[in-house]
């Protein structure tokens, strides 16, 4: 029963993610807001609040920390698997659309979160101030740095007018994206108590559950809505809405290190997170490589690396 329970609410939060990023699609087509922006930052926030309310859920409600860390990077790892994925399947298409610059600075920030959080492993940030990681504190400047440089380089552009004609209003437009993604809220909290039994009948460790079950379930809004906007060859918000999904994660960690008070949220040594660290490591740096040096070739090479990642861990 528990089983079906899961698919069932996984399906929900599926669909109204589908909503969310078709809402988003219209806003890029009504406001003067660029693409690249709606996607780093309000769709992105919107996919990750599944993280954000089910990371805080862990480790608050059910004090498990390595619930916590195994949603949190094993939704980046797996957030760029199926945007590798989807990659995959339009080649040509993605290497020569236009993308917005910024995504390769999101993208860098990313890099550099894992970067901190590797560093608070072996020791040379594992040091707090109050009863806060510096690894947190450092993790949301960044992030607010980097929000910056997106809203003064990138945050206007001309309004598109291209592809379907919107027929909502925009009052309407944020009514019905604000109801969906209070769905999204929802649903995905009751996901972490269904994650946390699973973990118990599989005899799954807590970091292996969360990034298997709760990993793979938080980042289906992320999943479904690049879906929806490769279908409609909207690339610049479905790329921001990975790239945004993965720096709005690490800030989720800090979120989660400051309220929880059982010990750092970043302890925890076992092998299963730190192979977890590696590869979404790993998969960082080469979304970072293809942002960079986006074309045919490393359409192809990057995304391929990434998904080995993905495959790695799950066969480490």
């Amino acid at each position: 029963m528990i089983y079906v329970l899961y698919l069932v609410v996984a399906a929900l939060v599926t669909f109204m993610s589908i909503k969310a990023s078709e809402y988003v699609d219209m806003l890029d087509k009504t406001t003067s807001l660029s693409g690249a922006f709606l996607g780093g930052i309000l769709l992105s926030a919107v996919t990750s609040l599944p993280e954000l309310f089910t990371s805080i859920s862990s480790t608050l409600m059910l004090d498990q920390p390595g619930l916590c860390i195994g949603n949190i990077l094993g939704s980046n790892l797996f957030n760029y698997a199926m945007l590798s994925f989807f990659i995959l399947t339009a080649v040509a298409k993605f290497a020569k659309c236009e993308l917005s610059k910024i995504h390769f600075v999101v993208a860098v920030s990313v890099v550099a979160m894992g970067l901190l959080i590797v560093c608070n492993k072996y020791g040379f940030l594992a040091f707090d101030i109050g009863n806060v990681s510096i690894t947190s504190i450092l993790i949301i400047l960044l992030y607010v740095l980097t929000v910056w440089v997106m809203y003064k380089t990138g945050g206007t552009s001309e309004s598109d007018d291209g592809g379907d004609p919107v027929t909502l209003s925009r009052k309407q437009i944020l009514t019905r994206f604000t109801i969906v993604s209070v769905g999204i809220v929802v649903f995905s909290v009751i996901l972490t108590y269904i994650t946390d039994e699973l973990s118990v009948r599989l005899n799954l460790g807590k970091t292996v559950a969360g990034a298997l079950f709760l990993g793979v379930a938080t980042s289906l809004p992320e999943t479904a809505s690049t879906f929806t906007l490769f279908k409609i060859k909207n690339y610049d918000i479905a790329v921001g809405n990975i790239v945004g999904s993965c720096l709005f994660n690490f800030t989720i960690l800090s979120v989660a290190d400051f309220f929880y008070r059982g010990g750092g949220i970043y302890t925890i040594a076992d092998t299963s997170t730190m192979n977890l660290i590696i590869f979404a490591s790993v998969a960082s740096v080469l979304a970072a490589v293809l942002l960079k040096f986006r074309n045919k070739a490393t359409s192809i090479i990057c995304p391929v690396g990434i998904i080995a990642s993905y495959i790695a861990f799950l066969a480490l």
